[in-house]
């Protein structure tokens, strides 16, 4: 609200000041004492209190004179509009409280859903980690099957060994002995009275001195028991022979080895192969057939005797079945 008022210069007249929310009477005498700088001044106090104020002074000289014009104060007071302030404050404020409202929403559903995220994540490693656990207990197991697979494959195999090979010792007969291989009707791997080692079967033959025979009557007697005098391949199978023979009659006997010289070069077994062990020793006259002298060293037991000298012999097999 403003108001205009004019003061005359014969009296003086007081002058009224409405101001926003406040309005001063002013006394009259006081009035006309004020200078013009100290109404300013006043003026400014005011426009601090939130109005805003404009004055403007004309003085004429002084009162006495009626040939001057009166001098006319005009004072218009605007006060400043708080309400527009005011409003404008709030609406900043409810701007700002948009905004913060506006970003609780967005950091509320962010927080929703990494929550959820993490939760779906956790479910879904559980089931992974549950589904890896059963993988490898299938893994696992398939490893046993076939683990057992192999083992069966294998007692398979050593079954499919043994019948073709029990079926190569059956065909080596004209007439198969079963009752030699098979007594009271279950098979044994060698004849009856034959040593079993190795895979093959060894007969110590220790007939009296009737039944002693040459080099060549010993290998037809084996021969026709579908088999041959004895090839040593290994230090083993030596040792093995060694321990079977006995000593009989005197230092020069011993028993028949499927051993002999080929134009007296090279020594043979009765199997084509040349002799690579040479476990020799000279107890007499030299001869083109090996003898095995019993109770000697192992590594030189081996005579080149004569093949018309009378001995006990060992014959040697392939075994009907291999013993597991």
């Amino acid at each position: 609200m403003s108001y205009v008022t004019s003061i005359g210069s014969e009296r003086g007249t007081c002058l009224w000041f409405s101001l926003w929310f406040s309005v001063n009477k002013c006394d009259c005498q006081s009035l006309l004492s004020f200078s013009e700088e100290s109404i300013n001044e006043r003026l400014v106090r005011m426009e601090e209190e939130n109005n805003y104020s404009t004055v403007v002074f004309n003085h004429s000289g002084s009162p006495g004179k009626e040939n001057k014009e009166e001098s006319t104060i005009y004072s218009v007071v605007k006060p400043k509009e708080p309400t527009a302030a005011i409003s404008n404050v709030e609406s900043a404020g409810r701007s700002r409280l948009h905004v913060l409202v506006v970003c609780l929403g967005i950091l509320s559903v962010l927080l929703v859903t990494s929550i959820s995220a993490i939760i779906y994540i956790t479910v879904v490693m559980n089931k992974q980690k549950a589904s890896l656990s059963d993988l490898k207990a299938e893994i696992q197991q398939l490893k046993t099957e076939r683990g057992v697979f192999e083992n069966e494959t294998q007692k398979l195999s050593r079954v499919t060994d043994n019948l073709n090979r029990t079926l190569e010792a059956i065909l080596k007969f004209d007439t198969f002995p079963v009752n030699d291989f098979c007594p009271e009707k279950k098979c044994q791997p060698c004849p009856k009275g034959w040593i079993l080692f190795q895979g093959k079967c060894y007969l110590f033959f220790n007939g009296e001195s009737r039944n002693w025979k040459q080099w060549q009557e010993s290998r037809t007697y084996c021969q026709n028991r579908a088999s041959d005098l004895v090839v040593i391949s290994s230090l083993q199978e030596q040792e093995f022979i060694s321990k079977h023979i006995t000593f009989y009659h005197d230092k020069y006997h011993g028993f028949w080895l499927g051993l002999h010289t080929v134009d007296n070069k090279n020594w043979k077994w009765v199997d084509g192969r040349n002799d690579t062990l040479g476990y020799w020793t000279t107890l007499g006259s030299s001869g083109p057939c090996g003898l095995m002298i019993p109770q000697k060293n192992l590594t030189a037991n081996w005579d080149p005797a004569t093949c018309d000298f009378l001995n006990k012999f060992i014959c040697e097999c392939e075994a009907l079945t291999m013993s597991d």
